[in-house]
């Protein structure tokens, strides 16, 4: 069983950045393939940027790309997102996931963590 615990989200200003963090433990591997998804209020879940378990490949979706930066180190078993140029449509509960392949689809996603709340003010 792989255990993930997110941490970083908090309150900040629109224009402002942060740095998420997952955590891995448990069946521990850097053989997993790392995802962020986030989930609006009211809304569906959606794709926010996927990482290779080597780190030389990684999707983002259109809303973020430029902004956000997916990013991991294999030797602390954790993966990063850094969001920069924060606007208030990106106020959301952000998931990190792990999957055996690289995908955008969270439906290929095996492990989740708890999410953490990221609230952006205009």
């Amino acid at each position: 069983q792989v255990h993930l615990v997110e941490s970083g989200g908090r309150l900040v200003q629109a224009g402002g950045s942060l740095r998420l963090s997952c955590a891995q433990s448990g069946r521990v591997s850097s053989n997993y393939a790392m995802g962020w998804f986030r989930q609006p209020p009211g809304k569906e879940r959606e794709f926010v940027a996927a990482i290779s378990w080597s780190g030389a490949n990684t999707y983002y979706a259109d809303s973020v790309k430029g902004r956000f930066t997916i990013s991991r180190d294999n030797a602390k078993n954790t993966a990063y997102l850094q969001m920069n140029s924060l606007k208030p449509e990106d106020t959301a509960v952000y998931y990190c996931a792990a999957s055996f392949f690289l995908s955008r689809d969270y439906q290929n996603y095996a492990y989740w963590g708890q999410g953490t709340q990221v609230t952006v003010s205009s």
